[in-house]
């Protein structure tokens, strides 16, 4: 199998399409499912903790051997998976077996960085330090040729994103309420609008766009990452994308609670507006504790009810994507054509969502989301440190000379405005009661 040039990384190949049992969307299917599979049938891995805030207890908890034991059968499951996995796609398995546990090294340090209480407390989450650490290699080092071979973002997104589909519940619509499905519909299709207008105004590719807007619009990296599938969009574009939600996010974290107060905005509004605009669920628990215990409750209603549309936003995209990818002057694709150039993974994500919403218990649901969620964590952290060990560091700050950045804050400037006008719309009692809270 030819090696990737980092020139031109996208997030799926143009390539001829292999046998679909050889296709890498297939199987990062058949990967995500096996890790699902396995944990519905008792296979539950202790999630490993990250959290800490000085010497001793990163030496008590993060480092203590039964932690680092947990770490270490979690990467030995995926290292076989993915051995078994890129062997059906064609990659050499001798530079997986050793390229590998670097890899794996790498995110799991990302992920300790990030638990450390003050990194944690800024909102600084692990996918920048995962990046941060692959930039840093291939700057200073280079990758050198036995580790390229483990370096497939592709295979690590897809997977995490079929694990993802587990975790976003369509009961979460009615935990969410009327009025908050209602806001995050408006926000949604409101921002994502206005965010890929504004890119295309100021000369952002449209791969750039969708990416942009869908961060915005939604939730942040997830959001951009299943976007990025989706459209086979450029690796180098979605860890721009996610750096500038990263970065943005912190003061937005802070000063929006401060703002909340200063103004005198109603709590139950303040919390409406943090979760249509926050992009973790994690940022708005915390903004929403310094307003109250109700602005905090309202925040992540919103938030869940956004958080359910990551599915139906990459299903959408990718139909259209896949539509759109013809010459000028050519037909419509055929429907043939359309299922060719449809990331299959998205399926996986869709069928993993249906399963958990509505085949099986709470009780089941719940007892299975720790080891779901580093299982997903763990792929997502070796997407990102590969997305890093491909890509120079003046590549990203060449792209498009700053113009997406300037789409993305205008963007989330239009999305802090009209969120804000629903809230009070919505929770502010102009239109209906405000909700009561238990």
């Amino acid at each position: 199998m030819p090696e990737e040039s980092s020139e031109s990384s996208p997030c799926k190949a143009k390539a001829a399409s292999p046998p679909w049992w050889r296709n890498e969307d297939w199987l990062a299917v058949a990967t995500g499912s096996l890790l699902i599979g396995g944990v519905l049938v008792g296979g539950r891995l202790t999630a490993p903790a990250f959290a800490w805030s000085d010497g001793g207890t990163l030496a008590g908890t993060v480092l203590a051997g039964s932690n680092v034991a947990a770490a270490g059968l979690l990467g030995l499951v995926c290292w076989i998976l993915s051995l078994a996995g890129l062997a059906l796609a064609g990659v050499r398995v001798a530079g997986v077996l050793a390229g590998f546990p670097v890899v794996f090294g790498l995110a799991w340090l990302a992920q300790v960085l990030a638990g450390q209480a003050k990194v944690n407390a800024l909102g600084l989450e692990y996918v920048l330090f995962a990046l941060g650490l692959g930039l840093l290699v291939s700057q200073v080092m280079g990758v050198p040729a036995w580790l390229r071979e483990a370096v497939r973002t592709e295979y690590y997104i897809k997977s995490g994103l079929v694990i993802l589909g587990a975790g976003i519940l369509f009961g979460e619509i009615l935990q969410a309420g009327f009025l908050g499905m209602i806001q995050a519909l408006l926000v949604v299709s409101a921002v994502w609008g206005f965010g890929f207008w504004l890119c295309r105004r100021w000369r952002v590719d449209d791969e750039f766009g969708a990416m942009l807007a869908t961060a915005v619009a939604i939730c942040g990296v997830s959001a951009a990452i299943a976007a990025c599938g989706a459209i086979q969009g450029d690796r180098k574009k979605l860890s721009y994308v996610t750096s500038l939600v990263l970065i943005v996010a912190v003061p937005m974290m802070v000063l929006m609670p401060w703002a909340v107060k200063a103004l005198g905005i109603p709590e139950l509004v303040g919390g409406a507006w943090l979760g249509g605009t926050l992009d973790t669920s994690g940022s708005v628990v915390a903004a929403g504790a310094l307003i109250s215990e109700g602005a905090m409750k309202v925040g992540v209603i919103v938030k869940f009810s956004q958080n359910v549309l990551i599915g139906v936003a990459a299903f959408a995209l990718s139909l259209w994507w896949a539509v759109r990818q013809r010459e000028p002057g050519q037909p419509r694709p055929r429907v043939a054509v359309i299922w060719e150039r449809f990331p299959k993974f998205v399926l996986g994500f869709l069928g993993a969502s249906v399963v958990f919403s509505f085949l099986l218990e709470g009780g089941t649901v719940a007892a299975c989301k720790p080891t779901l969620g580093a299982l997903r964590t763990t792929w997502f952290a070796l997407a990102f440190v590969c997305i890093g060990l491909e890509t120079r560091f003046a590549d990203l700050l060449r792209l498009e000379d700053g113009r997406p950045a300037l789409a993305f804050l205008g963007a989330q400037a239009f999305n802090v405005v009209w969120t804000l006008i629903l809230a009070y719309l919505l929770f502010g009692g102009l239109l209906v009661a405000p909700p009561q809270l238990q």
